[in-house]
C-alpha cells in the first residue's frame, strides 16, 4: 500500500487512546470508521472527540470547522462495515496479547489484501501478534503517546516479518496527520520511550527509597534541569555537546552505584500492597485528596496544547 492510495481509515477502539487517534485522522482529511463493541462505548468516544474539538477550536488550532471534521467520522459496532474498504487500520484495544491476537485475526478476514494493519500497543511484541496472521508483512506497531491528541510522538515498530514498505508508509502517514513519527530499526521489549522512562523511574524510586530526596524534590530536579534540556536537545545529543570524555568519567564511578533492580520494583510493590495507587485512589507518592490531581492534569494539558500549537505553526511555515 502506497501513501497516495490511503483514503479510508478503520479505527478500532473509541476509548482514551482510540478516540484521539480517530480524531487525528479526521482532522487531516481522512474518512474514519470508528469501531467498538457497543453503542455506549461509541457514544462516549464521540463525546470525547467533541470535547477535544472544542478545546482545539478555542486554541485556534483547527483549519476547518468542527462540523466538517465530524462529518468524516462514522461509528459502528460491525466489523465488516468498518473494515471492508479500509486502507489503513489502527487498533487501540486493551493491552492483552490474547485479545490483540483475536482482534487482528478477525480484522484480517474483512480488510483488502493490501491494507496496512497497525496496533497502538505500548510494548507488546509485534512479532508475536503477527505470528497468527496470514499476511504478517503488512502488520506494524504505531505507538501513540498519551494523551494522543496532544503528544506528537509515534513510535513505528516493525515485527520480524514486517516489510520495509509497511514501515515507510506508516511513518509517512503518521507525519501527514501532524505527528512526529520515529521508526525503530527492530522491535525491543517496551520499544524505546518506555525503556528510557522506566530506567529513569527505577532510579527515581531508588532515590526516594534510599531517603536521598523526597518525591517532590526528585520531580523538581527533573523538571527544572533534564526535562527542559531534553525537550530541546535529546539525551544523546546532550552527551555529545557536554563532551563524551566527561560522561565517560562520570559513568566510571556512578554506574556501579545506580539501581540495578530487576523484576517488580520494590518501592512500587509496597505502595500497591497498601492500595496507594496514585490519583485513582487518592494517594501514591503524593496525597491526591481534593481536586489537586485534576488541576495538575488540566494544567499539563493546557501547556501541551500550547506546545502543539507551536509545533503546528512550525510545520505550516516549513511547507511554504
Amino acid at each position: 500500500m502506497k501513501i497516495s492510495a490511503i483514503k479510508n481509515i478503520a479505527n478500532i477502539g473509541a476509548g482514551t487512546m482510540g478516540h484521539a487517534t480517530a480524531l487525528q485522522f479526521a482532522m487531516h482529511g481522512y474518512s474514519v470508521n470508528v469501531l467498538d463493541t457497543s453503542d455506549d462505548a461509541l457514544k462516549q468516544g464521540l463525546e470525547k472527540i467533541k470535547n477535544d474539538l472544542k478545546t482545539f477550536s478555542e486554541a485556534d488550532i483547527l483549519s476547518e470547522s468542527a462540523t466538517e471534521i465530524l462529518k468524516r467520522l462514522h461509528f459502528t459496532t460491525d466489523y465488516k462495515e468498518a473494515l471492508n474498504s479500509a486502507d489503513f487500520v489502527i487498533e487501540s484495544v486493551v493491552e492483552d496479547m490474547t485479545v490483540k491476537k483475536s482482534v487482528w485475526q478477525e480484522v484480517e478476514q474483512y480488510v483488502p489484501d493490501d491494507t496496512i494493519m497497525a496496533t497502538n500497543t505500548s510494548g507488546l511484541s509485534p512479532s508475536e501478534i503477527q505470528s497468527v496472521l496470514n499476511q504478517p508483512e503488512r502488520f506494524v506497531v504505531a505507538h501513540f503517546w498519551n494523551p494522543a491528541q496532544l503528544m506528537p510522538l509515534v513510535e513505528v515498530v516493525p515485527g520480524k516479518q514486517t516489510s520495509q514498505q509497511t514501515v515507510d508508509t506508516t511513518v509517512e502517514l503518521m507525519n501527514r496527520i501532524g505527528k512526529h513519527a520515529v521508526p525503530l530499526k527492530k522491535e525491543s521489549l517496551g520499544f524505546v520511550g518506555n525503556r528510557i522512562q522506566l530506567a529513569v523511574l527505577r532510579e527515581a524510586f531508588n532515590i526516594i527509597n534510599e531517603g536521598i530526596a523526597s518525591p517532590q524534590s526528585v520531580d523538581d530536579i527533573v523538571k527544572y534541569s533534564l526535562g527542559r534540556r531534553w525537550s530541546l536537545v535529546g539525551p544523546v545529543a546532550s552527551a555529545d555537546l557536554g563532551g563524551l570524555d566527561v560522561f565517560k568519567n562520570i559513568s566510571s564511578y556512578l554506574y556501579a552505584d545506580l539501581s540495578a533492580e530487576t523484576g517488580t520494583d520494590p518501592t512500587l510493590s509496597k505502595l500497591v500492597a497498601k492500595n496507594k495507587l496514585g490519583l485513582k485512589t487518592g494517594e501514591g507518592f503524593f496525597n491526591w485528596n481534593g481536586d489537586e490531581g485534576q488541576k495538575m492534569v488540566q494544567q499539563r494539558d493546557k501547556e501541551l496544547l500550547q506546545l502543539l500549537k507551536a509545533d503546528l505553526a512550525k510545520q505550516k511555515k516549513s511547507k511554504k
